[in-house]
C-alpha cells in the first residue's frame, strides 16, 4: 500500500499544478511590460510516508513509525527583464510621470470644477453645443480624479498598495474616461460641422433630446468598451522587486493572445473612428469659414484660428498615445519590446494635459463664457443661454439670413 501512494502522489501533484497554472492564465488582464515564468526547483519538502504495519514492541499492535521523505517541488516562478526591472525602478516612472499628473490634477480640478458650475448656475442647458461641453467637462473631472491613486502608485516605486479590486476599478475607470472624453470632442466636432456647413438643413437634428441621447450613448459605449478590464486580473507581483504591479506587467503569453486582438481593436473603435471623424468636421469647417466673407476679418482669423487649435490639441495628446499602444500591441505577434509600453506611458501622461486645455479652448475661450464666469465668480447676474443670431420674426430672418449666418458661424465655434 505504501508503495502505491508513492507512485499516485507525483501524478496529484501534476494535476493540481496543471489545474492551477489553466485557472492562473485565465485571470490575467491586459497590462504593459512582459513578464516570464519557468520552473525552478524548491528545497526539499518532506512528505510524510505512514506504513502501516505493526510495531513488535507495542502490546496494542497500532503502533505506526513516521517516515519521512525528501521530495522536490517543481513550480513556475514570474520574472521580468533587465530592462524592464530598470523602467519600473528609473526616475521616469517613480518621479517625472507622477509629477506631472499632480501638476496636472491641481490645474484642471480647478478649470473643469469652474466650467461645471459655470454651466450649471449661469448657462440654460438647452443648446446642443452646451450639452456636449458639460458632459466633456465631466468626464475630465472623473479622469483627473483617479489621478491620486496613479500618483501614489508611481511615487512609491510602482508599488500598488490599495488590492486587486480597486486596482481593476482605476485602471476601467481611468481608460472608460479617457476614452469617454475622445467620443465627445467628436461629438462637439459634428455639432460644429453642421453648424456651420449646413446650418439650415441640421436644425432638426441639432436639438437638446437628441444631443442627450447622444452624450448616454457615448457614455454606454465608453463603459462597455473597459468591461473586459474591469472583469480581469490587473495587480502583479514582481518578487524581485518586492512590488505589486498595476496594470504594468504581463505574462508574454497573454500578449500573444487575446488581447493581441481586443486592444488593437479598441484603440480602432474608440480613437482611430473618431480621430477620422473629426479630421474630417474641421478641415471641412476650416474651409467653409475660410470662404465665407465677412465684414470682420478679426472675427474670422480668431474663428478660424480657434479651430486649427482645438485640432491640433486633439492629434497632439491622443494620437501618440494611441499609435504606440496599438504599435506595442502588434509587436507582441512575433516577440516584444519593452521601449514601445515605456515610450506609451509617458505618451498618455503628456496627454492627460487635455484635461486642463479643454476648459481653455471649449468653454473660457468663449466672450459669452467669460462673461458667464465672472458673473458666478462675483456673483452677478442671473442665468444667460447662449444663444445665435436671430431676427424677431419669420419674414425678417429670410430676408437678412445670408448676413446674420456669416456672423453666426464664428459665434457656434465658439458656443
Amino acid at each position: 500500500m505504501r508503495t502505491s501512494a508513492m507512485q499516485w502522489q507525483p501524478w496529484l501533484i501534476l494535476c493540481v499544478a496543471v489545474i492551477s497554472a489553466v485557472a492562473s492564465e485565465q485571470l490575467e488582464g491586459p497590462r504593459g511590460f512582459p513578464s516570464f515564468y519557468s520552473d525552478v526547483t524548491d528545497e526539499p519538502i518532506d512528505y510524510l510516508d505512514v506504513l502501516n504495519h505493526k510495531d513488535e514492541g507495542s502490546g496494542s499492535g497500532m503502533g505506526v513509525p513516521e517516515v519521512r521523505v525528501s521530495r522536490k517541488q517543481n513550480h513556475s516562478k514570474m520574472f521580468i527583464t533587465q530592462t524592464t526591472k530598470e523602467y519600473l525602478t528609473g526616475r521616469w516612472m517613480t518621479l517625472f510621470i507622477p509629477s506631472v499628473y499632480t501638476m496636472v490634477f491641481v490645474a484642471s480640478l480647478l478649470l473643469n470644477g469652474l466650467a461645471i458650475l459655470m454651466f450649471i448656475f449661469k448657462v440654460k442647458l438647452t443648446k446642443p453645443a452646451v450639452i456636449y461641453m458639460l458632459n466633456l467637462a465631466f468626464a475630465d473631472l472623473l479622469f483627473i480624479l483617479l489621478l491620486p491613486f496613479k500618483i501614489s502608485y508611481h511615487f512609491s516605486g510602482n508599488n500598488w498598495t490599495y488590492g486587486p479590486v480597486m486596482c481593476r476599478i482605476v485602471t476601467a475607470a481611468f481608460y472608460c474616461n479617457m476614452y469617454c472624453s475622445v467620443l465627445l470632442v467628436m461629438c462637439i466636432a459634428i455639432d460644429r460641422f453642421l453648424a456651420v456647413v449646413y446650418p439650415m438643413q441640421s436644425l432638426s437634428w441639432r436639438s437638446r433630446e437628441n444631443a442627450i441621447i447622444v452624450c448616454v450613448s457615448m457614455w454606454f459605449l465608453s463603459v462597455g468598451g473597459v468591461m473586459p478590464i474591469l472583469l480581469s486580473e490587473q495587480t502583479a507581483r514582481i518578487p524581485d522587486l518586492s512590488i505589486t504591479t498595476c496594470h504594468d506587467v504581463l505574462d508574454i503569453k497573454q500578449f500573444q493572445g487575446y488581447y493581441l486582438y481586443f486592444f488593437p481593436i479598441f484603440c480602432f473603435v474608440f480613437f482611430f473612428i473618431p480621430m477620422i471623424v473629426t479630421s474630417v468636421c474641421y478641415i471641412r469647417i476650416i474651409q467653409c469659414l475660410g470662404s465665407t466673407n465677412v465684414a470682420s476679418k478679426c472675427r474670422k482669423t480668431r474663428a478660424i484660428f480657434m479651430a486649427v487649435v482645438v485640432f491640433t490639441i486633439f492629434i497632439v495628446c491622443f494620437a501618440p498615445t494611441n499609435i504606440i499602444l496599438l504599435t506595442h500591441y502588434l509587436r507582441f505577434a512575433n516577440g516584444y519590446n519593452e521601449n514601445s509600453y515605456f515610450a506609451y506611458l509617458i505618451s498618455m501622461c503628456l496627454g492627460s494635459i487635455s484635461c486642463t486645455l479643454d476648459p481653455l479652448i471649449y468653454y473660457f475661450g468663449s466672450s459669452t463664457c467669460q462673461r458667464h464666469l465672472h458673473n458666478l465668480l462675483f456673483c452677478k447676474g442671473d442665468a444667460v443661454e447662449i444663444s445665435y443670431a436671430k431676427s424677431d420674426s419669420q419674414s425678417s430672418k429670410m430676408e437678412t439670413f445670408s448676413n446674420s449666418l456669416q456672423s453666426s458661424q464664428y459665434k457656434k465655434l465658439l458656443a
